[in-house]
């Protein structure tokens, strides 16, 4: 996204908000937690019905603006808090447990338009920094490209970006670092084209699974979805609604495992569980199948072209750690734990 393009542009809408709506049913009040508040599009809307209270969390202390706008608005019934969402059990406390929880995952409008941030393969401004950062981190990318060396950018390419030149493209990062630092999204963008000028008429921009390869990896991306999803499931009361909304094939891979995992859409969720008791699924998922934006939702709101969204319903069982998931996602972890 272009960071001269208007402000309307900019303005954050969120995504598939009414069947988000739908699903959770405000109208009949409830708590809310927003773990990616962002421009706060579903806390907003989630206020307006009375009744309602909403919590909402985002490791961007950049959003604070956003939020102030709600706790003035709303004094007694909503409250932020600049944290990661796989804290979510140690700085959620309430007497009344939340009725759903909302995961609207990856990067925001405003992210990408703020040039100074480096998200977005667009930008060429002169304030222009390889940051990525979307909240408390240890590194950025500018950390990344300098420093990682050829095979653990490889590897980081390839397996979170599922760029199958990730070897060419680490090659030339190397190669390129050495002459110049790689200070900003374009120094990357102009390496990748590099690597890539074989490839004629591209769908989209060849920088694409670079950048988000690389953005996973300084937020910790799916170390932190796996995470939030399990802290969710241990607040969620009985009825209480898990809802994700992913941009990417990685983060609906996990997603979807998760759901399956934990539901009962497996007679056996998990080879600690006696085989023959369906009752011990921690999820009722009511559709297989992930839902999409409509098509005028698209027109309107390019963003949303790629969102997935999958829900399920807690059951009362009793919270046990799935350890299939770590092993199954074991090679996604272990590369967004790589040391700079």
């Amino acid at each position: 996204m272009n960071a001269t393009m208007s402000s309307e542009k900019t303005k954050h809408q969120p995504v598939m908000l009414d069947q988000v709506l739908s699903i959770i049913s405000p109208q009949h009040g409830g708590t809310f937690i927003d773990c990616t508040f962002g421009g706060g599009g579903y806390s907003k809307e989630i206020l307006k019905y009375p009744n309602t209270k909403v919590i909402a969390i985002d490791r961007d202390k950049s959003v604070r603006k956003h939020a102030k706008i709600l706790e003035e608005k709303y004094p007694e019934r909503f409250s932020f808090i600049q944290d990661k969402f796989s804290n979510l059990s140690k700085i959620f406390n309430l007497n009344s447990k939340p009725k759903a929880i909302i995961f609207d995952l990856g990067i925001s409008s405003y992210q990408l338009a703020d040039d100074e941030r480096g998200f977005s393969f667009n930008s060429n401004s002169l304030k222009s920094f390889l940051s990525m950062e979307m909240g408390i981190n240890k590194y950025s990318a500018y950390d990344v490209v300098n420093n990682l060396d050829k095979k653990e950018l490889e590897n980081i390419i390839k397996i979170l970006g599922e760029e199958k030149d990730g070897k060419l493209i680490a090659n030339k990062i190397i190669k390129a670092r050495v002459e110049k630092k790689i200070k900003t999204p374009k120094d990357l963008v102009d390496i990748i084209n590099k690597a890539k000028k074989k490839y004629k008429n591209y769908k989209r921009n060849p920088a694409t699974k670079t950048f988000q390869a690389i953005r996973i990896y300084v937020n910790r991306e799916l170390t932190e979805l796996i995470n939030g999803l399990i802290e969710a499931t241990k607040l969620l009361p009985r009825d209480g609604i898990l809802l994700v909304i992913s941009f990417h094939s990685l983060e609906d891979k996990i997603v979807k495992y998760f759901f399956n995992f934990y539901s009962n859409l497996k007679s056996n969720p998990s080879r600690y569980l006696p085989s023959d008791n369906k009752n011990k699924a921690l999820f009722k998922v009511l559709s297989k199948k992930s839902k999409i934006p409509e098509i005028s939702e698209i027109e309107s709101n390019f963003r949303s072209r790629s969102a997935k969204l999958r829900y399920a319903v807690r059951n009362d069982t009793l919270f046990f750690y799935p350890k299939n998931l770590e092993k199954k996602f074991n090679n996604y972890l272990r590369t967004e734990n790589i040391k700079v």
